[in-house]
């Protein structure tokens, strides 16, 4: 396997010369440069969590990558071509030969985005008793997955809880933990092995296309689905063009099917590498897994030819999934999460290591030492970062952890991260200058800090809705 190639910016891989987004801005949204006073009050008012801000008060946003994307001038004209018939509408067509073509599975439900596609894929298959390895949770993921009974099991390699590891794919699957767990529990107590590319809660981190074949081989000698979460899916075919040998030469889209073809289905939160505003699928080979999730999906998200989408919005997605798969789209995507990532390692602040596909992930655990896990030092950091520059980011940490269902205590995670992500042709080089500086005055104030007590505690999904206080 080759070295990973990580430079400082992306330009450097074109010699001296200068690089540019393979775009041109044709609509601009004004952003309201707040003041110190009114982040003061903002912040307050939404209880030191970055979620409850109105997005008003923000002046950078990387809470997340999800559904914050520019749409292109081809999907924005799709938007004008929405089919709104109930039924059979010619938009659901487009986008259900778009996953077959790109994807390769056979069979496609669409629904509102990819938690409902996550609900219907745990209700069919998993039953109480179950237990679902995986490499690393997701939060809406597990507790979809605990809700029909199951109980998530991490299998993913141990480097990928170290956040200075220049592993290049942090998000393989040990295959020995996975071994370990059937031999405990028995192959007929695994529905489904769920495997995420890229693992967003180890850093935006990629498997390789060695392991995800080893990973077949071992799910088929057992009868194991092996399902994929394929969310970043195009941003960890790039990685492995980047880092794997053989790949280089390959076309991303290429080796993109090459990955889906090990897997016996997916889903999908098109919000992200799709870039569109709202939308979501399940897909899979099993015609009778899909017949349940077609009678499913109606009762719980749409008819099965919208499920929860407008027409309108197919459209854009289908067209969305091939713009994804470009070469010079992900090569300009990731530079620019790269740029950040390397503005603040030179500079010294803690970060996750290789810069992820999606984001750079902020170490708060050694930013924050003083401030114990349970006094929150993830969401106190987003908290600061926001009070200096008006930059919205979002706690990867304990609060996103939750509670253990069994004991009701606080997981602890040993990544206690602070996520920077960057939305799809959104924000320029300027942008990333301007987070990359906020992020270094924040961190030059990290002894003066202090945690937060939790005010208020939401059932689930706590980092969503918890509110805090200054201790």
């Amino acid at each position: 396997m080759s070295e990973p190639m990580i430079p400082k910016t992306m330009g450097q891989q074109f010699g001296r010369r200068s690089w540019a987004e393979p775009w041109k801005i044709k609509i601009v949204e004004p952003i309201h440069m707040t003041s110190s006073a009114e982040r003061q009050r903002a912040i307050a008012e939404a209880g030191y969590n970055t979620f409850l801000l109105r997005s008003e008060d923000v002046t950078i946003d990387l809470l997340t990558d999800s559904g914050t994307g520019a749409m292109s001038d081809r999907q924005l004209a799709g938007l004008m071509l929405g089919d709104e018939a109930y039924a059979g509408s010619r938009n659901f067509y487009h986008l259900e030969e778009a996953v077959r073509t790109y994807y390769g599975y056979k069979y496609m439900v669409p629904t509102h985005q990819g938690r409902g596609a996550e609900h219907l894929i745990s209700q069919i298959v998993i039953k109480p008793g179950d237990f679902i390895p995986g490499n690393m949770y997701f939060t809406t993921t597990r507790l979809h997955q605990e809700l029909a009974g199951g109980t998530f099991v991490d299998v993913i390699i141990d480097e990928a809880h170290d956040p200075i590891s220049e592993h290049p794919f942090k998000g393989n699957v040990d295959l020995d933990k996975l071994q370990a767990l059937i031999d405990k529990v028995g192959a007929e107590k695994i529905p489904y092995v769920s495997l995420a590319g890229t693992v967003n809660m180890a850093g935006g981190q990629p498997v390789s296309m060695a392991n995800v074949k080893a990973l077949r081989r071992l799910c088929d000698r057992y009868g194991i689905r092996l399902y994929l979460d394929a969310t970043r899916m195009a941003e960890n075919a790039y990685f492995i063009q980047e880092r794997e040998e053989g790949y280089a030469d390959k076309p991303v889209a290429e080796i993109f099917k090459e990955f889906c073809d090990t897997t016996d289905g997916a889903w999908m939160s098109a919000k992200k590498d799709s870039m569109v505003s709202i939308g979501g699928w399940l897909a899979v080979n099993d015609e009778e897994i899909f017949d349940k999730a077609r009678n499913m999906v109606v009762v719980y998200e749409g008819l099965h030819t919208y499920g929860g989408m407008a027409g309108r919005d197919m459209e854009a997605l289908a067209i969305g999934i091939e713009e994804s798969l470009h070469d010079d789209h992900l090569r300009a995507r990731i530079g620019q999460v790269r740029y950040l990532g390397e503005l603040l390692s030179d500079w010294g602040i803690p970060i996750v290591r290789p810069v992820g596909g999606h984001a750079v992930f902020l170490d708060a655990r050694r930013i924050y030492p003083h401030i114990p896990q349970d006094q929150f030092p993830a969401q106190t950091l987003t908290a600061e970062l926001y009070l200096d520059s008006g930059l919205r980011a979002m706690e990867r940490g304990i609060v996103s952890a939750g509670r253990d269902p069994k004991t009701g205590e606080h997981r602890h995670p040993k990544l206690e991260l602070v996520r920077l992500a960057i939305p799809r042709r959104v924000y320029t080089q300027a942008h990333m200058d301007v987070t990359a500086e906020s992020v270094k005055a924040v961190y030059d104030m990290r002894e003066q800090m202090r945690g937060l007590k939790m005010v208020y505690e939401p059932a689930y999904l706590r980092f969503f809705q918890a509110r805090f206080a200054r201790l």
